[in-house]
């Protein structure tokens, strides 16, 4: 099994927040959650999901189910609602910053390249005879 799964105590907050809609159930909430907190997690692709989880591709549709029928503002709001210990709540940050290739170390970039403005704005001190 992987590491970090959820324990009893914490899948007893989630489990009420978590009735089956419409369509096929899953075989457990318990475990497709557990998939979306590894992938949102480890930050991997969800092809990658390993097998103990389930189907990757049943694990998204549960999870896009969820997001589109707004199940996490309901539990992000009964927790905030509970007054519980802050320390359980913990958010996730998905912010992805990539720098440019050129700041990177990558040949190329802008080449200095010497304007006609200054020769324009400083004319020439002397004349030739």
């Amino acid at each position: 099994m992987a590491r970090c799964l959820m324990s009893d105590e914490e899948w007893a907050i989630f489990e009420p927040f978590l009735t089956p809609a419409t369509g096929r159930p899953p075989k457990s909430h318990r475990r497709v959650l557990d998939g979306i907190f590894w992938i949102a997690r480890t930050g991997a692709q969800w092809r990658d999901l390993p097998a103990e989880f389930g189907n990757w591709n049943s694990v998204w549709k549960q999870f896009r189910r969820w997001a589109v029928s707004g199940v996490f503002e309901v539990v992000l709001q009964g927790f905030a609602d509970s007054g519980g210990d802050t320390d359980m709540l913990q958010m996730i940050d998905s912010t992805v910053i990539r720098a440019h290739r050129c700041a990177a170390g990558k040949k190329g970039g802008l080449k200095i390249r010497r304007s006609a403005a200054p020769a324009a704005a400083f004319p020439p001190r002397s004349t030739s005879g």
